[in-house]
């Protein structure tokens, strides 16, 4: 589940990049400028709420 989110996460980022160079400043790129922004803070809040605790990590 995690490798997954990290794949959209990198994925909705490039995406973002992209439509920031490929096209033109129009309602479309702030449409899909927002949809990847909401994918990216969705796949990081899942990612944060999947994170181990520390003292897990901690081998103890």
């Amino acid at each position: 589940m995690k490798s997954l989110l990290w794949l959209v996460l990198f994925a909705a980022l490039a995406a973002n990049v992209f439509l920031s160079f490929a096209v033109d400043r129009n309602g479309l790129e702030i449409a899909l400028s927002a949809v990847s922004g909401v994918v990216v803070l969705a796949s990081g809040a899942g990612l944060w709420m999947l994170r181990g605790s520390r003292e897990s990590r901690s081998g103890m």
